[in-house]
């Protein structure tokens, strides 16, 4: 880190670039729960106490069509078990002093960009994450109220279009990483299937929105796990050089 900066400071400014991200994606959620028919202060305190876009979209999806509590839960269990691996894993770059209550505060914001914003630098302290997740949070709560807002007074037909946003924004990060990696194309293709024949065979028609979610990203990864098992016999890449 540099020294010249505040460790806080530093977080803040490597997080600017993460909030304005948030911003545009939690302006999406804000304007599908105002769709859904939550207030405006409901979607804000959603964001406020989740900081998980995946998570909040399928969830805000399972509350909308009147689903079950199991289902909610178990939806946010599959969808957000990730962040307890990149938890883990970012535990081996905290400093010694970060510990107890300061790594609650800090798994509370524990997401894809913040991981992988934090895990590029060589020691974590809590000064410098605490500032890292600052303006994310922030922008995420924001995002949501301004599309809340926006939701409740521009004409249906803008607001349904800029909700189609969402699923252009999943595709930009789908897309790339299919096209670099081939057994990450297959395993897309294998959830669009089992999605599709959830949602169109009759037998399946009992299944809720939240169980389907459920059962595919269950199923895919499973036969993607099954199909392009990781070879543990690999060397590791070390710091600074090949293995």
């Amino acid at each position: 880190m540099n020294g010249s900066v505040s460790p806080f400071r530093e977080g803040l400014r490597d997080g600017i670039p993460i909030a304005l991200g948030y911003l545009a994606v939690s302006f999406s959620f804000g304007i599908l729960g105002s769709l859904g028919g939550l207030a405006w202060w409901q979607s804000v305190l959603i964001s406020l106490t989740n900081v998980t876009s995946a998570g909040q979209f399928a969830g805000l999806g399972i509350m909308t069509t009147t689903g079950s509590l199991l289902e909610t839960a178990l939806s946010q269990l599959v969808i957000n078990l990730r962040y307890s691996l990149m938890s883990i894993s970012l535990t081996q770059r905290l400093d010694a002093r970060f510990t107890g209550v300061k790594r609650f505060i800090a798994a509370f914001c524990v997401t894809d960009e913040i991981f992988a914003v934090a895990s590029g630098q060589k020691r974590v302290t809590f000064r410098y994450f605490a500032g890292l997740m600052t303006l994310p949070y922030l922008g995420w709560a924001a995002g949501t109220f301004f599309g809340a807002i926006m939701g409740d007074v521009l004409p249906a037909v803008v607001t349904t279009s800029l909700g189609i946003a969402l699923y252009g924004m999943f595709i930009a990060i789908v897309v790339p990483e299919a096209k670099k990696e081939r057994p990450v194309l297959i395993v897309v293709f294998i959830a669009a299937v089992i999605s599709c024949v959830l949602r169109c065979v009759p037998l399946f028609s009992g299944i809720s929105s939240g169980f389907a979610v459920i059962i595919t990203a269950v199923l895919a990864s499973a036969i993607g796990a099954w199909l392009f098992p990781v070879d543990d016999n690999v060397p590791e890449v070390q710091e600074g050089g090949a293995a």
